[in-house]
């Protein structure tokens, strides 16, 4: 005991000690499964101790998200129509499809994908809410890397940039209604439409030559009704 009359950790330690060794085998086993369950909730544990717990449920958590994003992605590659479909024509562009170039990874912003100018398709694995949203994720890439191919896209020049976005969104199933309601979306006079360009505005907002929202809002418009009817390589909407 310490000089203002409470017990020291070394005198806690002590007692706990004689506690747990005049405890028969049947208590031990309670107090062992009662101490896992505090450990667990992260219960006693001084400052370093709960950093490192929980660095370790974060690294848990990303491995198990990007294991499951890989094989929603390997999966859908073969059995979901508009993927395969994608693919296909993909392939007749030239352009080099593979898992390799299709990397599940961890994003900072909000986005579930992307397309890199590299190449690459980008599938943000814990921004997913399931193997549908992956699809669309993944079939909207897709048509940007159809674009990229076979129209050499200027990336910074944003009519360039709102076209692709267009047809993205309006051909990777990214603004059906049912996609809208889940976004709390409710309207039903040209949805798609309207979703549509919203959609390819915010894309655009994050594009460095994009001076403000009305700049964007000015290059979607543009070039909408061309962009909107070219359903390549669909031979409509899906």
């Amino acid at each position: 005991m310490d000089t203002n009359g409470t017990d020291s950790a070394k005198d806690k330690s002590q007692r706990y000690q004689e506690q747990y060794l005049a405890m028969d085998v049947e208590e031990r086993k309670e107090f062992g499964a009662w101490g896992k369950a505090i450990r667990a909730l992260g219960w006693g544990l001084n400052e370093a101790e709960k950093k490192e717990r929980q660095e370790r449920k974060e690294y848990e958590r990303d491995v198990t998200d990007c294991t499951r994003c890989e094989e929603w992605r390997n999966e859908l590659l073969k059995t979901s129509p508009i993927v395969r479909f994608m693919s296909e024509h993909l392939k007749k562009s030239g352009f080099p499809l593979s898992t390799d170039i299709m990397p599940c990874i961890k994003c900072e912003d909000m986005r579930s994908g992307g397309f890199a100018m590299d190449g690459t398709i980008q599938l943000c694995y814990n921004r997913l809410i399931g193997k549908g949203h992956l699809e669309t994720t993944m079939a909207h890439e897709m048509v940007h890397a159809y674009d990229q191919t076979n129209f050499n896209i200027d990336w910074f020049n944003l009519e360039h940039h709102a076209c692709t976005e267009i047809r993205a969104a309006s051909l990777s199933g990214d603004c059906t209604l049912f996609q809208e309601m889940m976004r709390g979306n409710v309207g039903f006079l040209k949805h798609h439409q309207v979703c549509v360009k919203r959609r390819a505005v915010l894309s655009l907002l994050a594009n460095p030559s994009c001076k403000s929202k009305k700049h964007a809002e000015a290059a979607v418009n543009k070039v909408f009704q061309s962009c909107f009817t070219d359903t390549r390589p669909f031979d409509e909407i899906y």
